[in-house]
């Protein structure tokens, strides 16, 4: 009689799972030294037990070296396929955009009236509402351009004339003052003249002030004087010291 099937599961007794873990192991370390001697194959071996002990197998000098020769193989296979989807989807991108193109061209030379002859009359009917919509858009906001202008326009005339104002008010204040900083510089220019008395008057004041002047004058000797100048230029003789 046969061993029966053994039923793949986890091994709930401890000691039985570890007492199985070291045969199986032995037996697949054993089946990769074989198949590697027998075939003449490069075959790596990696085992983790459930303690995360390790235990490994490698047919070759170095197991970094085939490691390395895996990743190039699997990496690059890896590489390969997904370079090809992305072509595949980069193409169908392509052809997707290129019909978006096609149709945006095909409606831009309908919108100026070219290619209408393959146009049956709803697509006609679309393209006149269509234009239409255009064009009662671009009036709205053209009209809106044009207040939005005469606004602006408006708001710097009020700024101008509120500018104008102001520069008449101060020049009416400055005329205001001019005629009457004149007429205070001409009054401060004749009262400063009248104070000033003339040399003539200031002289003889001054003489007929000083009393002092007449100190050992015989007003009769000057009178005499007085007189007999008077006889003598009568008569047309002058002295000596008055022709000097």
């Amino acid at each position: 009689m046969g061993r029966g099937r053994v039923e793949l599961k986890r091994i709930e007794n401890k000691i039985n799972r570890q007492v199985t873990f070291a045969k199986r192991r032995n037996g697949l370390l054993k089946k990769a030294y074989e198949l590697s001697v027998l075939c003449d194959a490069e075959v790596a071996l990696i085992i983790f037990s459930s303690r995360g002990k390790l235990y490994e197998f490698c047919s070759s000098s170095s197991m970094m070296k085939t490691l390395e020769k895996y990743q190039k193989c699997s990496y690059s296979t890896v590489e390969t396929a997904r370079s090809i989807n992305e072509t595949q989807n980069s193409y169908q991108e392509y052809l997707k955009l290129k019909g978006r193109v096609d149709v945006l061209q095909r409606t831009q030379r309908n919108l100026l009236g070219e290619d209408l002859g393959s146009l049956n009359t709803k697509e006609l009917d679309q393209l006149e509402n269509q234009l239409e919509a255009s064009l009662k858009q671009i009036r709205s906001t053209k009209t809106q351009a044009m207040l939005d202008q005469l606004n602006d326009l408006q708001n710097r005339e009020q700024m101008l004339v509120e500018a104008n104002k102001s520069m008449r008010r101060k020049l009416e204040e400055f005329t205001a003052q001019v005629p009457l900083r004149l007429a205070w510089e001409t009054g401060e220019q004749n009262i400063s003249y009248s104070h000033l008395p003339t040399q003539s008057e200031a002289f003889f004041q001054h003489l007929e002030g000083n009393s002092s002047l007449h100190i050992g004058c015989n007003p009769v000797v000057s009178d005499e004087m007085n007189v007999q100048g008077h006889n003598q230029n009568a008569n047309g003789y002058y002295p000596g010291w008055m022709m000097l």
